[in-house]
């Protein structure tokens, strides 16, 4: 299969993914969400998301298979025999990876900046996980691609790895519960713990970084368990797709001098 058959395969998965959540959502919502507020992040959400894979089409998954296709035995795994101890590996290395590059987005200012546009969403359902600055993206491929050539991670583990990734991102921003999620959640990253990711407190949302394992988070002592109080960010919010981009170049302190919050220093 080639790359744009494989891009062809993953957004169908990801439908099929999107489809089933809405439907856990529907019957099983944790919170009520007002239908106002859910349509207009709904359409924001999505529109960011179809605007991302538009200018994404040609870098995205195409990128991180070619690298794995030509450089992938360059790496750590790179000679080691294909098998379920390689996948295995393989999987472990990369959502570390991503853990780590989530971290980041949070600790320094110039990666948050487009990370905060995902944060921005007031309401939390499974739309917000398609609601990222597509700069945020870009540089989270390259990341992925460096990862690639350092793992030694072949094209087929990078299909699945991104497959679990998509699902993942999806699912634990669905606004729903289930039996046994607090209990899961020393396993994987369930809705309940990433909940708390989403909250507008920065001492609560700078916290539980992980994508698809929660182990990352109690190892180096990030897992918060907690219910936030509210979800989003202070001060920023953006009702359509222009907003939503724009808000990656204010900074917290500038919006707040925008809207009168803070003085402006005198000269």
């Amino acid at each position: 299969m080639n790359t744009s058959g494989i891009e062809g395969y993953l957004f169908g998965v990801a439908g099929l993914l999107f489809a089933a959540l809405l439907v856990l959502e529907k019957k099983f919502p944790y919170m009520q969400v007002p239908r106002e507020e859910l349509k207009k992040s709904f359409a924001t959400n999505t529109g960011a998301f179809l605007l991302n894979n538009l200018i994404m089409s040609v870098f995205s998954i195409s990128s991180l298979l070619l690298v794995a296709s030509n450089y992938a035995h360059y790496g750590l795994l790179g000679q080691m025999q294909d098998g379920p101890l390689k996948w295995v590996l393989s999987f472990i290395l990369f959502d570390f990876a991503v853990y780590v590059w989530h971290y980041l987005g949070h600790r320094y200012e110039f990666l948050w900046r487009f990370h905060k546009i995902h944060h921005s969403d007031k309401s939390y359902h499974v739309t917000t996980g398609l609601r990222f600055h597509v700069l945020d993206q870009f540089l989270e491929v390259l990341v992925k691609c460096i990862c690639v050539v350092l793992f030694g991670v072949p094209a087929s583990i990078v299909v699945v790895c991104e497959i679990v990734r998509m699902f993942f991102v999806l699912f634990h921003h669905g606004n729903f519960t289930f039996p046994g999620e607090q209990l899961l959640s020393y396993v994987i990253i369930t809705p309940r713990l990433h909940r708390a990711h989403h909250s507008t407190l920065r001492v609560e949302h700078d916290s539980n970084y992980g994508i698809v394992l929660s182990v990352w988070d109690m190892i180096f002592g990030t897992r918060k368990d907690l219910v936030p109080v509210n979800i989003g960010l202070e001060l920023i919010e953006a009702e359509n797709i222009v907003q939503l981009f724009s808000l990656a170049f204010l900074t917290e302190r500038r919006l707040a001098r925008l809207l009168h919050l803070v003085p402006r220093r005198r000269s």
